[in-house]
């Protein structure tokens, strides 16, 4: 089964995931990685990582999506997903800081085989956040949410991604929606994602993936144990930011024999589990809802507060290349009497262009 390895910066974490990738040796692999941001000096790091997620030292034919420029999460990992399936029918894909158990890779092999011609279901995920409660008496059971910290699917379901939901504005007037969503916060909560997501206010690609795998019925095949363990919750992290988030670095355990379930159908006791204590839907709901007001206010801030932080830092790198531009100036003796103002930003390639042109008439 092919894969699809995604990275940017982060090479200690590629590292990690690079291994359990060489360990079974899979014989097509796809690498793609999104440019370097401006103003964050972290070309080197792109090119380490790159260089990391490359070192194949087995038979295996190795293709790469490399941007020179940054696309952003949403855009970056969408259209290296639609290149991977260009080439292929079914893959499995995995992001730099998702760190899977061995028996993942057989796992979403042998469920992309089995459901490869099951229109029905449209993901295979990794991840299970259960806290050790076996759903079935399967090794996998089928949900609405497409978890994907380490995931597979197929060319067919992946052909109907619709980045800007364009879908969403009509579907969520409609019964369909009530019906699929009738818990009320439930669906507040994925009301207010979703809006965001199509106001360009989210840069992610899994919101926009999880609407639409909603909107085509598509279920996601979960496993009983989790098989993939997310080590990127720091700092450096583009999303997950939280040390101590619930859903930091759970152990992968292995599964062994996959025993199928006899049905297709979600098991919603496992959902309803899902969204009270994966997406904290228990503490929308009263009194925890008020008991967690104050919490809320406070992380309210402090997210504003590192937004604005991040933006002062992008307003000073930008503010650096002008500087950079202004210190190439040098006054010699004037050719030309009438006075000349130049406005000039961040792009000295550009200014160095028309600031020749200015020198020369002096």
């Amino acid at each position: 089964t092919p894969v699809l390895f995604l990275v940017f910066n982060r090479s200690d974490t590629a590292t990690q995931v690079f291994e359990k990738i060489r360990q079974v040796r899979p014989s097509r692999l796809y690498v793609a990685g999104d440019g370097p941001r401006e103003g964050y000096n972290e070309e080197e790091k792109v090119a380490k990582a790159r260089e990391i997620a490359t070192r194949v030292d087995w038979p295996c034919e190795v293709k790469t999506l490399f941007r020179d420029k940054n696309l952003g999460c949403a855009h970056s990992c969408s259209n290296a997903i639609s290149w991977f399936f260009q080439h292929e029918e079914k893959g499995i894909i995995l992001e730099d800081d998702c760190v899977p158990h061995l028996d993942f890779f057989t796992f979403c092999e042998n469920l992309l085989d089995r459901y490869a011609e099951d229109e029905r279901v449209t993901v295979v995920s990794g991840n299970n956040f259960q806290k050790g409660k076996w759903r079935g008496d399967a090794s996998y059971y089928f949900s609405k949410v497409p978890h994907i910290w380490g995931w597979a699917t197929w060319r067919r379901a992946w052909r109907y991604y619709q980045g800007d939901i364009s879908f969403w504005s009509k579907w969520k007037k409609s019964d369909a929606w009530l019906n699929f969503m009738p818990d009320k916060n439930e669906r507040r909560y994925w009301e207010n994602i979703f809006e965001r997501v199509q106001d360009g206010k989210i840069d992610s690609w899994d919101y926009s993936w999880t609407a639409n795998v909603w909107y085509k019925g598509g279920l996601t095949a979960t496993p009983n144990v989790n098989l993939v363990s997310n080590i990127g919750f720091s700092e450096d992290a583009t999303h997950t930011k939280t040390f101590n988030d619930q859903e930091s670095s759970i152990p992968s355990l292995p599964l062994e024999k996959v025993v199928h379930p006899k049905n297709v159908q979600i098991n919603n006791e496992a959902d309803i589990f899902d969204f009270e204590w994966t997406f904290e839907g228990r503490n929308l709901r009263f009194p925890r809802s008020w008991i967690l007001l104050p919490k809320r206010i406070f992380y309210f801030f402090k997210n504003y507060q590192t937004q604005k932080k991040v933006q002062e830092q992008e307003k000073e790198s930008k503010i650096d290349s002008s500087e950079k531009i202004l210190n190439i100036v040098k006054c010699k003796e004037a050719k030309l009497d009438t006075p000349v103002l130049f406005l000039v930003f961040n792009r000295s390639d550009t200014a160095t262009q028309v600031f020749e042109k200015i020198r020369q008439v002096r």
